[in-house]
C-alpha cells in the first residue's frame, strides 16, 4: 500500500490558485458577460425597431390571390423604387445578371418573408410569382433609363450601365411599361377592373353618407325611385302609394309588375345600427297580416346573422336589402349618380388582318 503525501505549502498554493481564480472571475469575467447580454438585448431592440421604421418607408400594398380559391386579398410589398434603387445596388457577376438571379438577391436584402415571397398575381390567365413580377418590371423601367443594359438582347443577362446612379429626378418616373419575359404591361384590362372597382367602392360609400344625411322623407322617395327603375310599382303615381310609417323608413305594399299581377311588402330603415332579428319577425307577420307571400326589407345598416337565418328559414320569399346592396342598385340604376367620363378600351381586330392577307 503506498501514500502520496502533500506539504501543507503545497496546499496553500492549489487554495490561493482558487481563491485567485474566484476574484479574478467576479472582477472581470462576470461584468464582461453582463455588458455582452446588454449589448445583445439592444442590438436585437434596435434592429427590431429599424426594421419596422424601414418597412413603413419601403413597402406598399398590393393586391394578390389564392392560386387554389381564386380569393384576392391585400399584402405589403417593397415599393417598386425601392427595388429600383436595390438593383442598382446589386454588385453584378462579370456575366451579367438575370431577373431570375436578381430577384432571389432582393429577396434577401429585403428579408422577405415566406408569404411575401409565395404572392401571385393573374397574368395572361395564369398565376405567377408577385415578387418576380415587380423585379422584373424595375429591370424594364431602368434598362428604359438607361441605367442597365442587356448587350446580348432579350432573354439574356443584364449589366449595369457606365452611367449607374439614379438622377436626382429620376424618382418621379411614370412606370407605366410592363416588366419583360412574358409579363403583361402594368395598365392592362385586369388592372382598369381594379380601378373601376376602386371607384365604385368610393362611390358607394359617398352615395350612403348622403342617404344617411338627408331626410326620412328623401330617404321615402329614394326607395320609390329605386324600385320604380327596378320594374317595381307600376308608374311613378301608383308607387306613391307606398305609406309612411314615420319611424324614419316607409312601409307599404307595391306591385311586382306593371300589370300589378302580384304585390310586394316593403319595409325600409334608416338605421345605424344592424337590424336584428325581431324586425325580421315582425316583417314576416306582417305579411301575414297583409296576406302577401312576398317582402323587400331595406336598411343602410346591415343584418346581424340571426335575422338573415331567419329570413331564410321563413315560408315567405324576403329579399334582404343592406346599405352596401342598396348603394349597388343604386349605383346599376343610375339612381342618386351620373356618368361622369366613359372610356372605351379597343384591341387589333386580327380578323381584318386575315382577311387582307
Amino acid at each position: 500500500m503506498s501514500f502520496s503525501v502533500f506539504s501543507v505549502s503545497s496546499v496553500n498554493s492549489v487554495i490561493q490558485t482558487e481563491n485567485m481564480c474566484q476574484h479574478y472571475t467576479h472582477l472581470y469575467i462576470y461584468p464582461l458577460l453582463t455588458r455582452l447580454v446588454r449589448y445583445v438585448i439592444v442590438y436585437t431592440y434596435l434592429k427590431n425597431k429599424m426594421s419596422v421604421i424601414l418597412k413603413d418607408f419601403t413597402t406598399t400594398t398590393r393586391s394578390a390571390y389564392i392560386p387554389e380559391t381564386g380569393e384576392k386579398y391585400q399584402i405589403l410589398v417593397p415599393a417598386l423604387e425601392e427595388i429600383r434603387k436595390a438593383i442598382l445596388e446589386i454588385v453584378f457577376p462579370p456575366k451579367g445578371m438575370t431577373i431570375a438571379e436578381a430577384k432571389e438577391k432582393l429577396t434577401v436584402i429585403f428579408d422577405l418573408s415566406e408569404e411575401q415571397i409565395n404572392a401571385k398575381i393573374i397574368s395572361k390567365n395564369h398565376y405567377i410569382d408577385q415578387f418576380y413580377y415587380l423585379v422584373a418590371q424595375a429591370f424594364r423601367n431602368l434598362k428604359k433609363h438607361g441605367k442597365i443594359v442587356q448587350p446580348g438582347g432579350d432573354r439574356t443577362p443584364y449589366f449595369l450601365a457606365q452611367d449607374d446612379k439614379l438622377d436626382k429626378d429620376d424618382t418621379d418616373v411614370s412606370y407605366e411599361d410592363g416588366p419583360e419575359e412574358h409579363i403583361e404591361d402594368k395598365f392592362t384590362v385586369d388592372t382598369i377592373d381594379e380601378m373601376f372597382h376602386s371607384i365604385h367602392k368610393r362611390l358607394a360609400i359617398e352615395l350612403l353618407d348622403e342617404i344617411k344625411n338627408n331626410t326620412p322623407a328623401f330617404f321615402e322617395e329614394l326607395v320609390i325611385d329605386l324600385l320604380v327603375t327596378m320594374g317595381y310599382g307600376g308608374s311613378r303615381e301608383d308607387a306613391e302609394a307606398v305609406g309612411r310609417s314615420g319611424d324614419g323608413g316607409i312601409d307599404g305594399i307595391i306591385n311586382e309588375d306593371r300589370l300589378g299581377l302580384d304585390v310586394v311588402y316593403v319595409q325600409a330603415k334608416r338605421w345605424e345600427n344592424k337590424v336584428g332579428e325581431p324586425p325580421i319577425r315582425d316583417f314576416v307577420g306582417a305579411l301575414d297580416g297583409e296576406g302577401a307571400q312576398k317582402g323587400i326589407f331595406i336598411t343602410t345598416s346591415d343584418f346581424i346573422p340571426s335575422a338573415e337565418r331567419f329570413a331564410d328559414r321563413s315560408t315567405k320569399k324576403i329579399v334582404l336589402i343592406n346599405g352596401e346592396k342598396l348603394t349597388e342598385l343604386m349605383i346599376k340604376h343610375n339612381i342618386g349618380v351620373s356618368t361622369s367620363k366613359t372610356y372605351e378600351i379597343k384591341r387589333v381586330d386580327s380578323d381584318y388582318f386575315d382577311e387582307i392577307t
